[in-house]
């Protein structure tokens, strides 16, 4: 079914064609006009324009104050432990080596490495058939001896009686008989018969000695533990020579008692000064992570390991001395009742030098923080806050008693410097006093990174 509307748009456009005319357009035929472009795409462009509108507002309004985003950590208040860490080993308190001073084959050998042994404990047994042979060869010379001293004194008894009677005619003869050169013989042959006894008696000495002297070699062919420990090493096996000429070989190391043992260190010479006997300290061991071990510095050497290391090799000189480390041992005492520890290991150790008690405690990169140099540098990042300290003006030296100043981050974003004079630190925080820091406020250490 047409539309009735229809009908008299046919009816015109039939007529113009019919009468040769151009046919008009239907909005002139039906006297109305055509909307304009910009008027047909309002939809959209007007939309698009308030969304612009309010981006650019907020570009203007809120983008030109952006604070920077500072990284801040509270100011706390509680005791500083200040700590010196040295590294090094364990040790026996007390370590024996054990040697022989009979060179001979080793017969027997009846401990092993770990074994407990009590003092006067057999450990080894050398041969002992060439000491024995000794023995009787000297006992032997011990009995010639005492027979030439037996001997000696009965032929000094003949001489002595002789000389008597001679002494005896002459007094009896009036001194005609004997005659004086046969009284002087006799005399004579009792002084010889006085020293032949003087020297059978010495033969008699030195062979009771040579005789002591096997018998000890035979006994020292025995090694018995000096000590009561345990076994740390054994450097023996039966039927093994040894030979003690010039030098004890070592057969074994014995501990006399690992319940307690000793902790040795190097200390640092920057840090010697602070370490005294009797400190407190802990260390750890790479056996039990995790776990720290009491203990307690009982000395510290005088002397530094350049001392000890030019004694040893006989350099006195200060020019083989300029480019090494300095450093002084320290030895802790270390209690092991659960046998855990074992000499040789190496030990971390912390001692604890001072505290300070409870003091106002800032971030060492606080005190050098300073916002014209960050904003000099364009700003930071969060992986490493103290920016600026390579600049010189930044190097502050934070030595007990200086004067320096942090910055408070307030509420409203603005910083505020506060003053503060400096005490002891342990390379991360730093005591200070300031009559207008608080617990709790928040020191600026550095600037974050800005967003790219």
């Amino acid at each position: 079914m047409n539309d009735p509307s229809s009908v008299p748009l046919r009816q015109a456009e039939s007529l113009a064609r019919e009468g040769g005319e151009q046919p008009q357009s239907v909005e002139a035929f039906l006297g109305t006009h055509a909307r304009p472009r910009w008027r047909r795409w309002a939809k959209y462009w007007i939309p698009a324009l308030i969304v612009l509108a309010v981006f650019l507002w907020f570009a203007v309004f809120s983008g030109g104050d952006e604070q920077p985003d500072y990284i801040t950590e509270p100011v706390v208040r509680r005791s500083l432990d200040l700590t010196v860490t040295a590294t090094g080993n364990l040790r026996p308190t007390n370590q024996v080596e054990v040697g022989s001073e009979v060179s001979g084959r080793i017969e027997r050998v009846l401990v092993d490495v770990n074994d407990q042994v009590a003092q006067g404990q057999v450990l080894v047994r050398i041969n002992t058939e060439v000491i024995e042979d000794q023995i009787t060869q000297a006992q032997a010379n011990l009995n010639a001896a005492r027979a030439s001293v037996a001997q000696a004194q009965a032929t000094l008894d003949v001489d002595s009686a002789q000389l008597e009677r001679l002494r005896e005619v002459r007094r009896l003869s009036g001194g005609r008989v004997p005659s004086e050169t046969e009284l002087e013989t006799a005399q004579a042959n009792v002084q010889r018969g006085r020293a032949a006894i003087a020297s059978a008696q010495a033969n008699v000495s030195s062979a009771r000695a040579a005789l002591s002297s096997s018998v000890t070699a035979r006994n020292r062919a025995v090694i018995r533990s000096p000590v009561s420990g345990v076994v740390l090493a054994r450097r023996v096996e039966p039927g093994q020579t040894v030979a003690a000429s010039f030098n004890t070989p070592t057969l074994f190391v014995l501990a006399e008692d690992l319940s307690t043992m000793q902790l040795r260190v190097a200390i640092d010479e920057a840090d010697v000064g602070q370490v005294e006997p009797g400190q407190r300290a802990s260390f750890v061991v790479d056996a039990y992570p995790g776990r720290r071990f009491p203990a307690q510095v009982t000395r510290i050497d005088l002397a530094s390991s350049n001392t000890a290391n030019a004694t040893g090799t006989g350099q006195t000189g200060a020019g083989g001395q300029a480019n090494s480390v300095v450093s002084y041992e320290a030895r802790l005492s270390v209690v092991n009742p659960g046998g855990l520890l074992r000499p040789g290991m190496t030990a971390s150790a912390t001692i604890a030098t001072d505290s300070t008690g409870p003091r106002l405690l800032v971030p060492n990169s606080a005190l050098r923080f300073d916002p014209g140099a960050e904003d000099d540098e364009g700003g930071g990042n969060v992986l490493n806050p103290e920016i600026g300290l390579q600049q010189q003006d930044q190097q502050a030296t934070i030595g007990a008693g200086s004067r320096q100043r942090v910055h408070v981050l307030q509420k409203d974003g603005t910083l505020r410097a506060i003053p503060v004079i400096t005490g002891q630190s342990d390379g991360r925080l730093t005591a200070v006093t300031s009559d207008a820091l608080r617990p709790g406020m928040r020191v600026v250490t550095g600037i974050g990174a800005e967003p790219e």
